[in-house]
């Protein structure tokens, strides 16, 4: 299920070339998700990674995380 989110998610990436030519890649709802690289793999591969962090902070800290196709992930209760 985790990955699905994950696969999900990054569908939902908007991509910019910024105007030195730098890659520039956000998720739409999920604040603080963000990337910048030379080229757009480079830029896909470090949102993926933000993201997937972003996810594990979220969970242990037990915040409320955006529902993507339907999933929506929830913290453990301690």
């Amino acid at each position: 299920m985790l990955i699905t989110y994950i696969h999900s998610a990054m569908r939902l990436a908007k991509y910019e070339i910024l105007e030195d030519g730098h890659y520039y890649g956000e998720i739409p709802g999920f604040q603080g998700v963000w990337a910048q690289a030379d080229d757009l793999e480079t830029c896909r591969e470090e949102l993926q990674s933000a993201l997937e962090d972003w996810l594990v902070l979220g969970l242990r800290m037990g915040h409320k995380l955006p529902a993507v196709a339907g999933i929506q992930l929830v913290p453990e209760e301690a």
